[in-house]
């Protein structure tokens, strides 16, 4: 066995020949793994110690069990196929790329959107080259971030003003900080939804500093459960859209315009939630009962929230929508510079939203809106397809 621990190669000699394959020997076998990756020698040399290290190890062991008893076996021309293998396996990124084969277009563990080309070569083109991510070029002086998507979220939503942060519990959070703090806020107990990860509204709220009000029933809620919960400490009217579940049957909420109508009698703003907010209407492709944001603008919320990354099809992040004087308000709390957007995510958006100038293109571009408005023989043609080829 002494015999087979000194037959190992050197540390060296191994790093040599992943670095040089041609050298390691007369007649030694490639691996098939080298022929299809960059050359191991690009990796970072400290990582690639330990990946040696840690092969050598396992040679190591296997001698010790008995699993390796030929000298011959540890050459470096014989150990160089099976090292190239596992170096290339464990230096792989942990973050990498998958294939989608849960039929969920959206699907939150595995990435939720696929940007739409448009977006990923403007996210390139911002990671590779400075940029006016805050600076004016018309003034020369410092400008702010947000220029560069607040026009277009106004034109496609019809709202005053825009604002994004980093995602949509971000934009609640903020929303609700801002307007709300040490307030009550009215929401239908229907509407308590869980978000995701275990982050529910009224943890949000309770984050925040502002006081939940629940009203109704879980099924049933009316104007007047709203109008008999105001009073003197109430700050805010809160919808929250319950996109991630729906109740059927012997169900009732209040629309949002008869929510806006008793917030302007009474002096209050009104809030909406929309979670996964669509700038596209999809009853078209059967999914009804969807409010885009537009219509949840012209139905008069002074506040709009919802999500970049889902339905919308662009990166992560929170976008809030409203009233000017409103927005301008959230703008200035100094919890915003913490939940701001970096450049990336604000060039994919941008990218996004131009897009959206132009539904049907948006549709055929954004590559989550045209999956979920393929046509059926489109997905049967495709799923004869992968059948022959499986």
């Amino acid at each position: 066995m002494s015999n087979l621990f000194r037959s190992l190669p050197s540390m060296d000699a191994l790093l040599t020949a992943l670095a040089h394959p041609e050298q390691a020997g007369p007649g030694t076998p490639p691996a098939p793994e080298q022929t299809a990756q960059a050359d191991l020698s690009a990796l970072p040399r400290p990582l690639l110690r330990d990946l040696v290290n840690a092969f050598l190890d396992q040679c190591r062991e296997a001698i010790r069990t008995g699993t390796i008893t030929d000298a011959a076996s540890l050459s470096t021309q014989a150990l160089l196929p099976a090292l190239a293998a596992h170096v290339l396996r464990a230096a792989r990124p942990h973050f990498r790329r998958v294939l989608n084969a849960t039929g969920v277009v959206i699907h939150t563990n595995l990435g939720r959107s696929l940007l739409a080309e448009e977006a990923t070569a403007a996210v390139a083109e911002a990671c590779a080259n400075y940029s006016n991510l805050e600076f004016d070029l018309s003034t020369g002086e410092r400008g702010s971030r947000y220029s560069h998507v607040e026009e277009l979220l106004c034109k496609v939503t019809g709202a005053e003003a825009g604002l994004v942060v980093n995602n949509n519990a971000a934009a609640v959070l903020l929303v609700l900080d801002t307007l709300c703090t040490g307030g009550e806020v009215v929401v239908s107990r229907g509407q308590l939804v869980e978000i995701g990860g275990s982050f529910r509204i009224p943890e949000v709220m309770e984050k925040s500093g502002a006081v939940l009000r629940e009203v109704g029933a879980t099924n049933r809620t009316h104007l007047r459960d709203y109008e008999n919960a105001i009073n003197e400490h109430t700050v805010a009217l809160l919808k929250v859209h319950t996109s991630n579940y729906r109740i059927t049957g012997f169900h009732k909420e209040v629309p949002l315009a008869e929510l806006v109508a008793l917030g302007r009698a009474r002096n209050l703003p009104v809030i909406e939630d929309l979670g996964s907010g669509s700038f596209l209407d999809f009853s078209p492709w059967g999914l009804h009962g969807e409010p885009t944001v537009r219509e949840v603008v012209a139905d008069g919320a002074d506040v709009v929230s919802f999500s970049g990354d889902k339905v919308l099809g662009g990166p992560q992040a929170g976008l809030i929508v409203g009233r000017r004087e409103i927005i301008a308000r959230i703008k200035r709390n100094p919890l915003n510079r913490a939940l701001r957007i970096d450049k990336m995510t604000l060039a994919a958006l941008e990218a996004t939203l131009r897009l959206y100038l132009d539904p049907e293109l948006a549709r055929r571009k954004v590559p989550t809106l045209r999956m979920m408005t393929a046509p059926a023989d489109e997905l049967a043609r495709r799923a004869r397809k992968l059948a022959t080829r499986l």
